[in-house]
């Protein structure tokens, strides 16, 4: 019997990038492990894919640093760019490279004193008004860069949409539309389609492709991964510890929130908001167990779930119960949850047990 469990499938990760490979055949692939590769560890993932894509993608220097002393020696791309100019000189001696989004950035650049110039990607704010130059500046970062000894010739350009998921929308459209023309007289390497623009913005794939949630078998939307052919990586698992008999009109678990309308048989889960598993799940958020749906009752607490197994179920102590994953897909308990699938998986403590299958 196993308390909470993290499953991660190797041959579901390579059939996604496989997927992926198909869906933008000419675009090179920066995949995206931050946050712990979405929670599936980043090692772990970093090692089954880097023969099968081009660049990796981090948030924080940490992030990249670990990367280099796993081993990795595929370039790494600091997606939020660097944070301070003392960063500068480790991202150069460590072969990384950077997003650079505002003056602060680029005068630090200036100023330093670096052993070899570092690879740059000039991000381009389109319409997500977040980080980024605006339109009109990009000429002159452009000049400012070639000017720049410390900034490799060959820099490239990065953007991000922020509605590629709401497919009635025009305003993915309208920042392609944007990224195109600030770049079209340019001749560096383009990037601006993450894991919504390659499934339904195909024009958008550009030289490069940014795969994050899809990579590890989920949807950027409310529809099933599988709807897209993608598989999940993930299955987060645990065990029923008690089977109770239940009486009609009593409680179950903190504050009495829930209260049967029939006798029934509550199967108690080892897994709880200690696990990362929300303490704020709603009564009827549902888990898989023994080849059929149950409905959390009662209170999330630190180390357990209850469910309902009804009267005359067969489940008994020791048997699995999936919170998530391919017989219960994590975009159902998001729409349950109105908790983002990212969220879910990157908030998984390190209480839950990591068990690398295939």
């Amino acid at each position: 019997m196993k308390a909470a469990t993290a499953k991660i499938s190797s041959v579901a990760l390579k059939h996604n990038i496989q997927l992926i490979k198909q869906k933008a055949p000419k675009s090179k692939i920066i995949a995206i492990v931050k946050a712990n590769a979405y929670g599936h560890g980043v090692e772990f993932v970093t090692s089954q894919i880097e023969n099968d894509v081009d660049c990796f993608g981090v948030a924080r220097l940490e992030e990249a640093l670990t990367l280099r002393s796993k081993g990795v020696i595929k370039p790494i791309l600091l997606l939020e760019g660097f944070f301070s100019e003392k960063d500068l000189p480790i991202i150069a001696v460590n072969n990384i490279q950077t997003v650079v989004h505002s003056q602060e950035q680029l005068d630090a650049l200036k100023n330093a004193e670096l052993p070899n110039p570092i690879k740059v990607w000039l991000k381009v704010d389109t319409g997500m008004h977040r980080l980024g130059v605006a339109l009109e500046e990009v000429d002159y970062y452009c000049q400012e860069f070639a000017k720049c000894a410390n900034i490799e010739p060959h820099f490239g350009f990065v953007s991000h949409f922020s509605r590629a998921d709401e497919l009635d929308s025009d305003y993915t459209q309208i920042q392609l539309d944007r990224f195109l023309s600030a770049t079209q007289d340019k001749s560096g390497e383009r990037t601006i389609a993450a894991s919504g623009g390659i499934l339904f913005w195909p024009e958008s794939h550009l030289e490069f492709i940014r795969p994050g949630i899809i990579m590890y078998g989920v949807s950027p939307t409310d529809t099933s991964s599988q709807e897209y052919g993608l598989e999940p990586v993930m299955t987060l698992a645990s065990s029923l510890i008690a089977v109770r008999n239940h009486k009609a009109g009593e409680p179950v678990g903190y504050g009495g929130i829930w209260v049967s309308e029939k006798d029934t048989k509550i199967g108690v889960v080892a897994i709880g908001y200690g696990d990362g598993y929300p303490r704020n799940i709603p009564q009827g958020t549902p888990v898989y167990v023994n080849g059929r749906l149950v409905p959390i009752v009662g209170r999330v607490s630190m180390d357990m779930i209850t469910v309902d197994l009804g009267k005359d179920c067969c489940d008994k102590v020791g048997d699995e119960v999936i919170l998530w994953g391919k017989e219960l897909p994590i975009e159902t308990v998001a729409q349950y949850t109105g908790i983002l699938s990212y969220e879910l998986m990157t908030k998984l403590t390190p209480r839950v047990l990591t068990e690398y299958i295939d």
